[in-house]
């Protein structure tokens, strides 16, 4: 199949070339635009507590005051709020109201603080829109506004709160979106220019990449409105370093297997068409392997994940098809002058380093197994001390944004827990008026939960059917300690509910406790039904049922050495509270379905190289050699496009940025060109069982010598040959 489709676009390679320009404007120009949602809630299916807390909110107190942002108010010299400057908030506080901004609904005064140092505004929006972008554009109007109206008094104001915090985090997305395109670029420039010392050849998977990325995004702006999807605005980064990373990858393949059929003596046109046949079928097996691990996210509970895994499988998708017929058209147009100036294609190089390791391998597969396989559980040792943290808007941006510094600020002012404050809801079963002279009972066993700071009953709706009791904790909404809490405050308000009531309780707290279970929920099914749907794939490509449970072992060690090593760098290293709470699935995707690429490549070689009739080890010896220097430039840059991501300046994508680029040096640099082929060699033919895929296939009727493919073949294998031609 794959000689087939090499054929037919080098043999036509403007045809396929103006079919992907044709599509790319279509689908670009046609294309919806992508919405965003920065609501934490929205993650959350309708069958947890605090959504149906918050549908019930919504029911009984449709009118309730929640603000979505909040001004707060200090002295420029830091001393306390004089009478003046109580005038001048509420001066500010009524022009506020008067400007009739889009989305605010109402703009009232808020509590001083107990030292009298602070005071607020508190803001209210339509709640049918939170963390969508209209709110965000609604807060840059309130900032504004209010920080004029300061002007003059000795007052210094700031706006915090949910729509602030969507705010500065489109601004901080945008600014690491800059970043990470611009230090993709440069890393991929560089390291092609170093590697083949051609310009054609460094500039050239830029562009085409990006005629990928324009069409990648239009089919994912399709997919998001045809099944009613929510992006998120993180998506955006991490699409860049997949489509260019991944891209950079399949380019790599096909441009090794290209220039080594070129020194084997091909025709140019015909080394194309041998490169797409011989890797064809490990490029298209590595991108099964990715797109399937990243629809299965498709099952995450998480609305985020849920988002994210078909965008980046068609992203992937995307750049599998143009691997296979875009790139070989391109290149097969320019044919070796693609490697202009540089001559050093022409020839491999004598004695060359992954030779060296090959033989290394070749000589010594225990040791060399032993030795990589105990640097991975080393490192693994480190996920004990995982723990997960769950402010995705810290998390998101510098602690220097606007937003952030007002949550700081309150949380020292205030009740840490006054800015998001726990509700529980308590409705009659039946309809029926609730009984008032239980309301304060029940609000004293709240407030003697341990970790809350108070609780009593702040309304009831106009039936009379459902109270609102509002439970301040004592930490800050997104630690653990309130998520504990509130779980705490779950457990009373369902069991101290009186005889035909029943309790939900919501808030943020009881939002981030519900995410928890989601992700843990998560765990028990994405993980494993990725990992059984990449062993299929591996035992297709491979005809064989012992070698995909080997491999998938190792992408396993590998994927627990990174989360180790990402535990000792961030939280024993730099100190922070947890890795934010998704890091585990994504990496686990990444590290797994893409760090499985290599593997891929390296025992597909080593299958390549045993059917020429060499034993196990030298067939690992020789797979290193010859796959080694694709999977070391290939795992370098996509590691480099991933380490990118730092440049960010938030933890939720420097800590994913780590994690993912340390995990793809560990499956490139030790599964990949180790600890894999070692194994490999060292359980020798059982590893193809029950089929016989690593020996010699039999030549075909009447190819002695007169058969184009066999003719190729035989040309590559004495290419391989170390005592041959190539030295």
């Amino acid at each position: 199949m794959f000689r087939r489709i090499g054929n037919a676009v080098v043999r036509h390679p403007i045809w396929t070339i103006v079919a992907w320009l044709i599509a790319a404007v279509a689908i670009v120009a046609t294309a919806p635009s992508l919405p965003s949602n920065s609501d934490e809630s929205s993650f959350l299916p309708k069958s947890y507590e605090s959504i149906k807390a918050a549908d019930l909110q919504q029911k009984a107190f449709p009118s309730a005051f929640t603000p979505s942002a909040i001004a707060l108010y200090q002295r420029t010299d830091g001393g306390k709020l004089t009478a003046a400057d109580q005038k001048d908030v509420a001066r500010i506080t009524t022009e506020l109201g008067k400007k009739h901004i889009d989305q605010v609904q109402k703009v009232v005064p808020g509590p001083p603080s107990k030292d009298g140092k602070y005071t607020m505004t508190l803001v209210q929006m339509d709640s049918k829109n939170a963390g969508q972008p209209k709110q965000a554009d609604a807060a840059k109007e309130l900032r504004e506004q209010a920080k004029e109206l300061a002007k003059g008094t000795h007052l210094d104001v700031k706006l915090g709160g949910s729509a602030a915090q969507a705010l500065d985090q489109q601004d901080s997305s945008k600014r690491g979106e800059a970043l990470i395109g611009i230090g993709t670029f440069v890393i991929i420039l560089v390291t092609l220019l170093i590697i083949f010392r051609a310009p054609i050849l460094a500039v050239l998977p830029l562009v085409l990449i990006g005629l990928v990325s324009a069409v990648a995004n239009g089919l994912i702006a399709y997919a998001t409105k045809l099944f009613g999807l929510q992006a998120n605005s993180s998506i955006s980064s991490i699409l860049i370093v997949v489509l260019f990373g991944v891209g950079t990858d399949y380019f790599l393949f096909l441009i090794f297997r290209y220039r080594e059929s070129l020194r084997a003596g091909d025709e140019p046109k015909q080394a194309m068409i041998n490169a797409v046949d011989r890797v064809g079928e490990a490029i298209a097996s590595a991108a099964g392997a990715v797109i399937i691990a990243f629809l299965a996210l498709v099952l995450s509970t998480l609305g985020f994940l849920k988002q994210m895994g078909p965008a980046l499988a068609i992203a992937v998708g995307a750049t599998l098809v143009a691997g296979l017929t875009l790139i070989p058209a391109v290149v097969s147009l320019i044919g070796p002058k693609v490697f202009w100036p540089s001559k050093s294609w022409q020839k491999e190089p004598q004695n060359a380093r992954f030779a060296a390791l090959g033989r290394g391998v070749q000589r010594r597969p225990a040791l060399t197994a032993i030795v990589s396989g105990l640097v991975l559980l080393v490192l693994s040792i480190g996920t004990l001390g995982y723990k997960a943290t769950f402010d995705l808007a810290s998390g998101s941006m510098p602690e220097t944004k606007e937003s952030m510094v007002v949550q700081d600020r309150m949380q020292k002012a205030y009740s840490a827990g006054a800015a998001a404050p726990t509700d529980v809801y308590l409705s009659s079963t039946d309809g029926k008026q609730l009984d008032g002279s239980r309301f304060k009972e029940y609000a004293r066993k709240l407030g003697e939960v341990d970790g809350v700071a108070s609780a009593r009953m702040t309304q009831l709706n106009k039936e009379g059917n459902t109270a609102d009791f509002t439970v301040t904790l004592k930490y800050e909404a997104s630690t653990d300690k309130a998520i504990d809490a509130v779980g705490r405050v779950r457990d009373v308000a369902h069991s101290a509910a009186p005889e035909g009531t029943e309790a939900f309780v919501g808030g943020m707290s009881s939002i981030y406790k519900d995410i928890d279970a989601a992700v843990n929920h998560d765990y028990r099914t994405v993980f494993p039904v990725a990992a059984v749907l990449i062993m299929i794939i591996l035992g297709l490509l491979l005809r064989s049922v012992v070698a995909p449970w080997y491999l998938i072992a190792s992408v396993g060690l590998g994927f627990g050495a990174t989360l180790g090593a990402t535990v000792w760098i961030f939280q024993s290293g730099q100190g922070h509270s947890g890795l934010m709470f998704m890091l585990p699935v994504i990496m686990y995707l990444f590290v797994v379905a893409i760090g499985t690429d290599y593997n891929i490549l390296m025992i597909a070689r080593l299958r390549e190289e045993a059917r020429e009739g060499r034993d196990p080890r030298e067939a690992a010896g020789m797979a290193l050699r010859h796959a080694g220097p694709t999977v070391a430039a290939a795992g370098f840059i996509l590691a480099a496009t991933f380490a990118t991501m730092m440049l960010a300046g938030n933890s939720l994508l420097s800590e994913m940025g780590f994690a993912v680029s340390f995990g793809i040096v560990v499956a490139a640099f030790v599964m990949a060109m180790f600890f894999t082929p070692s194994l490999t060699a060292l359980i020798g033919h059982a590893a193809w069982w029950p089929g016989h895929g690593d020996r010699a296939e039999p030549p075909a009727a009447g190819a002695a010598g007169s058969g184009t493919v066999r003719h190729d073949e035989d040309r590559d294998s004495a290419a391989h040959d170390p005592a041959g031609r190539r030295g």
